[in-house]
């Protein structure tokens, strides 16, 4: 039998680190090769990694809740030497299972099965942050020896007593700070990360005084990803946002009638549907709306597919994957993956390649009866479309006052990209087919 260890892989593009969600082994379980064994939540999606050997769990190095780095081991195995096999490749951005790309050699691999197994029924459960009371974050005492030598001594029980996260012992190591030393001031005693840097310059920390009801929410996965995007987004893009309300009477229409429609029978036509293929049709008529600044080479990249984003709230936070080539679709294909994207969205299974590549987004914050926002731009993208809600509003039809249905719209861009009147052409093109959805037809 050989000891092998099996390192934490990049799940997506440039990740740095995941939080353990879930074991779904324990030590002495047999596993076949390619068996989930652990689930795992990155910034950008939940996903369950394989087992790259055939053998028995050793060790799990990690707990439930921890946060670890890419590159670092988190579990062992006790494999038969004739069954060990050479670890499989990580998948590329965007390819299906089965697919895979060599990965460095630097970084151990495994096949990354995106996503929970068809019919597994398993969700994510709502678990507290994980306070770690050993170095590195959250590691098992097997870990610790071997990462310190054999000789090493096993932790102390002052350094055991010490609460802090994973990021914050980082933070410890980089500063050459002492937990130990440190007065942790969070939630019973729990070492933050101003306890650490005021440590790191002499002063002593001030110690908080939580208050009463309060609740603290871990800024990790893809709440963390979603405020790093946005903020920069916010500070690297000029943002423009303009607005336009629009009779959408003939729109809402033509919705009733597609609802009874054979080809959408299994489908619910909605106001974020017909806008959709209004901003497709937009973006065939104005290409410069579906491009990206390339600031390393100097240069603006037109985008020959548009990739629509579409904002999804998640119980794990905002979301905005996309529908690749949506220009190819037709209407009702277009409605399906609509539908597939919100519900796999909602169920957790969102794939880290169907949030990558997107090209231009549109938000619907109609559905929470809201009238209308300025929306920040997704990171590389040059806009974004905001869809409100739908109400019955007085309005001027045919010279005369009507009650119609009116929504509002709005278009933040990159002014960088796109000039006011480009905006504004788009912006009032959209408008103009959502009023008369026979432009649609026209315009296509």
């Amino acid at each position: 039998m050989t000891r092998q260890e099996f390192r934490l892989p990049d799940l997506g593009e440039g990740l740095t680190e995941g939080e353990i969600l879930r074991w779904l082994v324990s030590p002495g379980d047999p596993v076949t090769l390619n068996q989930p064994i652990v689930e795992v939540e990155t910034a950008k999606a939940a996903v369950e990694v394989p087992s790259p050997y055939a053998g028995v769990v050793a060790e799990l190095l990690y707990d439930e809740g921890a946060t670890v780095d890419v590159g670092r081991p988190i579990i062992t195995f006790d494999v038969d030497d004739a069954a060990t096999t050479p670890d499989a490749a990580v998948p590329a951005a965007g390819a299906t299972e089965g697919e895979s790309a060599v990965a460095g050699e630097e970084r151990q691999s495994v096949l990354v099965g995106y996503g929970p197994r068809e019919g597994s029924g398993r969700r994510r459960r709502s678990r507290p942050a994980a306070v770690v009371a050993a170095e590195p974050p959250a590691p098992r005492r097997g870990l610790e020896q071997a990462e310190r030598g054999s000789g090493a001594a096993v932790a102390t029980a002052a350094e055991a007593a010490v609460l802090a996260k994973p990021p914050v012992r980082k933070l410890a190591r980089d500063l050459g700070v002492d937990l130990r030393s440190v007065s942790g001031t969070g939630p019973e005693g729990v070492i933050t990360r101003d306890d650490v840097q005021s440590a790191a310059g002499g002063a002593a920390p001030l110690r908080a005084v939580p208050a009463a009801g309060d609740e603290r929410i871990p800024i990790r996965g893809v709440r963390k990803a979603m405020a790093a995007a946005v903020t920069a987004s916010a500070f690297t893009a000029p943002h423009v946002t303009e607005f336009l309300t629009v009779d959408v009477t003939e729109s809402m229409a033509l919705l009733e009638r597609l609802a009874g429609a054979p080809e959408f029978a299994e489908l619910r036509p909605s106001p974020l549907l017909l806008a959709a293929r209004a901003l497709l049709v937009g973006v065939r008529r104005h290409p410069l709306i579906n491009s990206s600044w390339d600031e390393q080479r100097q240069e603006v990249v037109v985008h020959g597919d548009v990739n629509l984003g579409i904002a999804a709230a998640t119980p794990r936070g905002l979301l905005v994957p996309n529908v690749k080539a949506a220009q190819r679709l037709s209407l009702a294909e277009l409605a399906q993956a609509l539908a597939d994207l919100a519900r796999t969205a909602r169920e957790g299974k969102t794939a880290p390649a169907d949030m990558q590549r997107g090209t231009i987004t549109i938000t619907n914050v109609g559905v929470f009866g809201v009238d209308n926002g300025t929306p920040i731009l997704t990171p590389g993208e040059a806009a974004i479309l905001c869809l409100g809600a739908v109400r019955d509003m007085p309005w001027v039809h045919e010279g005369e006052i009507a009650v119609r249905k009116v929504t509002q719209l709005a278009l933040s861009f990159d002014h960088r990209l796109v000039d006011g009147e480009l905006g504004s052409r788009f912006l009032a093109d959209v408008g103009a087919m959502l009023r008369d959805p026979s432009l649609l037809l026209a315009w296509s």
